[in-house]
C-alpha cells in the first residue's frame, strides 16, 4: 500500500502513542491517493516498514513472518498461522536462518542468528504498490536441505527487483526439523502423514504470497516458483504436490530434482528411521515424542550430527506427496505450467567415478564394472573414451548425471511429455574466473574444467558483483546479463526469448541451450540415449 510522503516521515519520528499511530496509519490506507510510494505497506497480518535503496530505486522488506515459530508443541507440526501484530513492524533486517551445521563455506549469511523460530520471508519491489502488477519469483536456496538461507548475498532480490520482477526469498525447516517422520508423528497428524514439514514451510510461503503479494506490487496470478540443487528439488516436489496447485504460474529450476536426487521414502522406511533415532538418543530407552520436542535444538541438531543420518530425505506421505513423485510426472498429474530448468557442466569431477584411481582407459573400465556389475560396457558405449583427457571428459560427464543432472534431466523429460505446457532447457558451461586475491605465482592454478555446482546462482540472479571472491570480467557481467535476461522473460512470459537474445528453442524440438561466452544450441540425442539407459541400469554402488 503507498503513503503520501507527508505521513512517511511522520513514520520515521516514532510516538509512544501506539493507538493513536494505528488510527492514523488506518486512515492513510483507506484515504486519498498517494503521490510518492513509501515503505510502509499493510498485509493481512499488520502493517510493515521496510527500507528504501535510493541508489537502486528498490524497496526491501527483509525478516517478515510468514507462519508462527515452530518450537515447543510446535517441533514438527506443519507450519501454523502467524499471529498479527499491532502497530508497525520493522522489517529492516532478516530474521534466523534455520538450524543447521557449518557444512558449506560458501555460504555467506545476513540472518540474524540461527534457530528453530526460522520462518521468514523477504521481499524486494520497485513499486510496493496495491495498484500495479508486477510478475513475482519466490526463490527457494539450495543446500542439500541441511543447509541455506534467504539471508544469502547470492540470492539478493534487489537484481531481480530492478528488472520488475516483485523477488521474494523464504526460509524453510532443514534437516532433522524439516524431515524427521515418526509413526507418532503420523498418528497424530489429521492427514495420517509425517515429514516433509520443509516443504510444507515453502507451500506456506506460497499462500502467503498468494494473500499478500499484491501489497508489495505483486500479481498473485504471475508467480514463478524457482531455486537451486535442493530449492530446485524443492521447486519439482511443489509441482508434484496437490497441495500447491493454482499457487504458481511457472517454474525454473536450477540443478536437481525429486526424481531421482533426494528422492522421497515411503512412509514406513522414514518412520523406521525416526523409531530408531528415538531409541539411540534414549541411552537403552526409546524416548517419547514429547520427550524428543524437549530436547534442545542444538543438542538435537549435534546429535543427529554425530550418528551420521542426513535427515534430509523427503516422505512419500499421502498428504503433501500422494504417490511417488515420479509415478505422479509420468500420469501428468503434477502442475502443468511452463517450465526452464537446466544443469552446469561440472556439477561433480571425474574422480566421483575413478574414486582414487588415475585417469586411464583401463581404471576407468574398472571403475565401471565396479558401479554397474554386468552392464559396465553398455555404459562405456555411451561414455566412451579412448586416452586419460576424455576418461577426464566420460568420467566428469557420468558423475554429473549420477549426482544430479539425471534427475534434472527426467523431471524436464516428462514435464515436456505430460505436462501440455512449454518447457525450457539450459546447460550453462561458463567456468568461473580466478580468484580475486590468488597469490601471485609464475603459473596461476588451473580454472575448473566447467561450471562447477551452484556457480550459474549469481549469473542468473544478477548478482556477481556481490560475490568478492572471484575476479570478475567483462565476460561473466556480460554472462550474467544473458542469463538474467533468459530467467526475468521466463518470469515475465513462460517464455525465456526476447529480441537480442539469442534464440532459445523448446525442449520439444530435441534442442538445449549452451550458455557460455557465446550461447548457443545443441541437440540432446546423446543426452537421450544416455538418460535413458541410466533409468534401465541400477548402479550397484
Amino acid at each position: 500500500m503507498a503513503f503520501n510522503s507527508s505521513f512517511g516521515n511522520f513514520l520515521a519520528v516514532r510516538s509512544r502513542h501506539c493507538k493513536l499511530l494505528t488510527l492514523l496509519l488506518l486512515v492513510a490506507v483507506a484515504g486519498g491517493t498517494p503521490t510518492v510510494a513509501q515503505e510502509v505497506i499493510r498485509t493481512a497480518n499488520g502493517f510493515l516498514k521496510g527500507t528504501f535503496d535510493q541508489s537502486a530505486g528498490i524497496y526491501s522488506f527483509k525478516g517478515i513472518p510468514f507462519a508462527a515459530p515452530p518450537v515447543g508443541d510446535l517441533r514438527w507440526q506443519p507450519p501454523q498461522p502467524v499471529e498479527s501484530w499491532s502497530g508497525v513492524r520493522q522489517a529492516d533486517h532478516f530474521g534466523p536462518r534455520a538450524m543447521q551445521l557449518p557444512i558449506f563455506h560458501d555460504m555467506k549469511f545476513r540472518s540474524d542468528g540461527m534457530g528453530e523460530d526460522c520462518l521468514y520471508l523477504n521481499v524486494w519491489t520497485a513499486v510496493p504498490s496495491g495498484r500495479s502488477k508486477l510478475p513475482v519469483l519466490v526463490y527457494f536456496y539450495g543446500g542439500g536441505y541441511i543447509g541455506g538461507d534467504g539471508s544469502e548475498f547470492r540470492y539478493d532480490g534487489e537484481s531481480m527487483a530492478a528488472k520488475g520482477i516483485v523477488t521474494v526469498t523464504v526460509n524453510y525447516r532443514l534437516g532433522i526439523f524439516g524431515f524427521f517422520a515418526h509413526p507418532e508423528l503420523t498418528k497424530e497428524s489429521p492427514h495420517h502423514a509425517s515429514g516433509n514439514y520443509g516443504l510444507l514451510d515453502q507451500h506456506a510461503a506460497l499462500e502467503w504470497v498468494h494473500e499478500n503479494i499484491a501489497a508489495f506490487g505483486g500479481d498473485p496470478r504471475q508467480v514463478t516458483i524457482g531455486g537451486e540443487s535442493a530449492g530446485s528439488i524443492s521447486v519439482s516436489a511443489q509441482m508434484a504436490s496437490p497441495l500447491s496447485k493454482k499457487l504458481f504460474a511457472r517454474a525454473m529450476g536450477e540443478s536437481g530434482s525429486i526424481l531421482g536426487a533426494l528422492p522421497a521414502v515411503p512412509l514406513a522406511q522414514a518412520e523406521g528411521r525416526g523409531v530408531q533415532l528415538a531409541a539411540a538418543l534414549g541411552n537403552g530407552g526409546s524416548l517419547t515424542l514429547a520427550e524428543l520436542r524437549k530436547i534442545p535444538a542444538i543438542d538435537l541438531l549435534q546429535a543427529t550430527a554425530k550418528s551420521g543420518t542426513a535427515w534430509n530425505k523427503p516422505t512419500v506421505d499421502g498428504y503433501f506427496l500422494p504417490l511417488d513423485p515420479v509415478k505422479i510426472f509420468a500420469a501428468g498429474k503434477q502442475m502443468h505450467v511452463p517450465l526452464l530448468a537446466g544443469v552446469n557442466s561440472q556439477e561433480s569431477d571425474y574422480p566421483a567415478v575413478l574414486d582414487q584411481g588415475s585417469p586411464t582407459v583401463e581404471n576407468y573400465r574398472k571403475a565401471l564394472q565396479r558401479l554397474y556389475a554386468g552392464k559396465a560396457d553398455e555404459i562405456f558405449q555411451l561414455y566412451p573414451a579412448r586416452n586419460e583427457t576424455e576418461v577426464e571428459d566420460a568420467a566428469q560427464a557420468l558423475a554429473c548425471d549420477r549426482f544430479i543432472s539425471h534427475s534434472t534431466w527426467k523431471w524436464i523429460d516428462l514435464a515436456t511429455k505430460t505436462g501440455s505446457q512449454p518447457t525450457y532447457y539450459y546447460y550453462f558451461d561458463h567456468p568461473r574466473p580466478l580468484l580475486a586475491n590468488a597469490p601471485s605465482t609464475a603459473q596461476p592454478p588451473p580454472r575448473p574444467r566447467g561450471a562447477v555446482h551452484s556457480a550459474e546462482i549469481e549469473y542468473a540472479l544478477g548478482n556477481l558483483k556481490s560475490n568478492k571472491v572471484y575476479a570478475w570480467n567483462p565476460d561473466d557481467y556480460q554472462i550474467s546479463e544473458i542469463m538474467q535476461g533468459y530467467f526475468s522473460n521466463f518470469i515475465k512470459t513462460g517464455n525465456p526469448n526476447s529480441p537480442g537474445l539469442p534464440q532459445w528453442p523448446e525442449f520439444a524440438t530435441g534442442n538445449r541451450l549452451v550458455i557460455d561466452a557465446d550461447p548457443h544450441v545443441e541437440t540432446v540425442d546423446t543426452l537421450r540415449a544416455r538418460n535413458e539407459l541410466l533409468d534401465q541400469i541400477p548402479t550397484t554402488k
